[in-house]
This record gives structure tokens, sequence and C-alpha cells, in this order.
């Protein structure tokens, strides 16, 4: 298979779980964010698409949160 069919599929997996589950964010930030991430994998050696999707999948959730605004817990 090749790379550009590798790293399609990757972000087609990544792309339709976040969407399926709510935490797609702002479609620009999401595929650059999932695609810099893939990249990153791909250049250690990973080849395996669900392994790439699975990182860029963690990777999303981690840039989410240190987005997010910090909201004070709110009691009663």
């Amino acid at each position: 298979m090749s790379i550009r069919s590798t790293v399609e599929s990757a972000f087609f997996i990544a792309w339709s779980f976040l969407e399926g589950s709510g935490e797609l964010g702002p479609p620009d930030e999401t595929a650059n964010v999932l695609l810099d991430a893939i990249e990153a994998q791909l250049r250690r050696g990973e080849r395996r698409q669900l392994m790439l999707a699975n990182k860029a999948i963690d990777t999303w959730r981690a840039h989410a949160a240190q987005s997010r605004p910090s909201q004070p817990a709110r009691f009663g």
C-alpha cells in the first residue's frame, strides 16, 4: 500500500471516529492536528493504519484538552 493511501485511510478512520463520538473540533484545526500527528509517526517508521489513526486521535484529544479554557467547578 502506498504512503498516500495509508495516510488517507488513517485520516479517514480518525476523522470518522471523532465525528461519531462528537469530539470533532473546527474542521481546519482538526485536520491539521490529525495530519501532523500522522506525518510525525510516518517519519518514525509507523505504517499501520489503525496505529496511525489511534495516535492521531490521542493527539487531537490532548490538543483539545489544552485548547479548552478551564472553567471553575460548579457546586450546587
